[in-house]
């Protein structure tokens, strides 16, 4: 029997279109996989920083050379853990950003941090380079949490790496992890009074959830560790919301809490359906078409060493790239903008999309979860209320069907 033909490499068919954009760009590297974690991240002894700069700055024109009229709104380094990243590499990869997509307006620039001392002693040298946002991966102010969710760094360590990103940074953001095994109502609130004690004008409150494939996953199926039941994780959900508030930190999206303009404005792009940019190995793409609500979506190739095989060979590293279109788009708005505390907005739909957005909504389900104060729509845009956020999945189902 004859082998098979190799199947052709994707091609990536760039346009002219004019747009802003954020650009992602994943560094790859942890100095240790966190049990918790499914996102594309790797442990290597060691790294050719040289190699993976060259690669970084190669993608980043191969796509500025399809997409040149994008303008860069913003910037954000994610990982694994880009402060592993050499910051000379940084600085190269934002100088490449705003010289091939030229930003209109200053733009944020964010970095995601460990709060181990070895990497908080760089935070000036990121500065220099031109980040402007710090992210701390905090997860934690309790050492025997930290010790569970499989973190190098220390309460105390954590709590002197917010310090230091302020002396650094105009604007600083960390993130914490709850709902945790045993983890009681008056636990959470103790530790998240602490953080509020630093007066964060941005706050990432994640409730832990167990991905497929990661260590906590198979952990977990073994009956290892149980986590908290519907009940009391609407609860920690609950208390999150009247605390963050109250502290004048509101809820802007289901996990993400900020004092008002400290909202991150890459992470609204996702969930506005702005156009972005992946660059480095696994991340994705959502780039503008040729045709009015369209995207061409694209993902690049996972593994780091076949990535940047990939960037040697043709200049990028591509792994698939299709043209969603514009209904399945569509859906994907309402989807990610139904995170958003302010929901979709009515007009920005219509102009992205040419269509209602009562078309694409189930009338009976908006009817029925309108009236059990689930869903609101006021003011232009359709949304969750408090009472209908910890329920997005469900309510999705609904609105969709």
């Amino acid at each position: 029997m004859p082998a098979s033909k190799p199947a052709d490499p994707p091609v990536l068919e760039g346009t002219d279109a004019d747009a802003d954009a954020a650009i992602y760009v994943h560094w790859p590297f942890c100095a240790k996989k966190c049990p918790y974690c499914d996102f594309n991240s790797h442990v290597r002894e060691q790294v050719d920083q040289k190699a993976w700069q060259q690669a970084m700055l190669r993608e980043i024109e191969t796509f500025a050379a399809n997409f040149p009229n994008l303008k860069a709104a913003s910037i954000f380094f994610g990982g694994g853990t880009p402060s592993l990243m050499p910051p000379d590499t940084t600085a190269a990869i934002i100088d490449a950003v705003q010289r091939f997509w030229t930003p209109e307006h200053p733009i944020e620039i964010t970095l995601e941090a460990n709060p181990s001392s070895v990497e908080a002693a760089r935070f000036s040298e990121y500065a220099a380079a031109g980040v402007n946002r710090v992210s701390i991966g905090v997860q934690s102010f309790k050492d025997m949490s930290l010790k569970f969710l499989g973190r190098l760094h220390s309460a105390a360590e954590a709590e002197q790496a917010i310090k230091v990103a302020r002396d650094n940074f105009s604007r600083v953001s960390f993130d914490l992890i709850y709902a945790l095994p045993q983890q009681s109502l008056e636990d959470w609130r103790t530790e998240l009074r602490h953080a509020l004690e630093f007066s964060p004008s941005h706050l990432s409150l994640y409730q832990l959830t167990i991905e497929e494939g990661t260590a906590f996953y198979h952990q977990f199926q073994r009956g290892k560790f149980t986590l908290p039941g519907e009940d009391d994780a609407a609860a920690l959900f609950e208390l999150t919301q009247e605390m963050t508030a109250e502290a004048g930190l509101p809820a802007y999206e289901v996990s993400n809490h900020a004092r008002p303009s400290e909202q991150s404005r890459h992470n609204l792009a996702y969930w506005q359906g702005r156009p972005y940019v992946g660059i480095g190995p696994g991340a994705h793409g959502r780039l503008p078409s040729d045709r009015k609500g369209a995207a061409i979506a694209h993902q690049q190739v996972r593994r780091p060493e076949d990535w940047l095989n990939a960037v040697a060979a043709s200049g990028v590293g591509l792994l698939d790239v299709e043209t969603i279109e514009p209904e399945e788009r569509a859906i994907e708005a309402i989807m990610m903008g139904l995170r958003l505390a302010k929901g979709v907005s009515r007009v920005d739909f219509e102009n992205q999309f040419a269509r209602k957005l009562d078309s694409m909504l189930d009338a009976r389900s908006t009817t029925e979860l309108r009236a059990s104060g689930y869903v609101f729509d006021e003011a232009g845009h359709v949304g969750l209320t408090p009472k209908g956020a910890p329920l997005l999945n469900f309510i999705l189902k609904k609105l969709l069907a």
